[in-house]
């Protein structure tokens, strides 16, 4: 299962949706990434593990994406990499 973390400017949690192929995650991933860099436009994104989840989002409201697999070893259910800790 591969999982695309959107996320959004002004919101401090990403919104997340799920693919069970590597290329329907990509591709999905470029349609993120193409919006992104174009005219303001909504983008609708489905999941394929809840397929009754679905989401709105403006692209201009996006700051970042990524793209993972999900790993059977990530004990803390979060996908390695690209944390960031916050300092007190």
């Amino acid at each position: 299962m591969y999982t695309i973390d959107v996320m959004l400017k002004d919101s401090p949690l990403p919104v997340s949706v799920q693919r069970k192929d590597q290329e329907d995650a990509e591709a999905l991933y470029q349609q993120i990434l193409t919006a992104m860099g174009s005219t303001p436009q909504l983008i609708e994104l489905t999941c394929d593990k809840q397929p009754e989840k679905k989401v709105a989002l403006y692209s201009d409201r996006i700051s970042a994406t990524i793209l993972s697999q999900k790993s059977g070893t990530t004990a803390s259910g979060r996908p390695p990499g690209f944390f960031v800790g916050v300092e007190e």
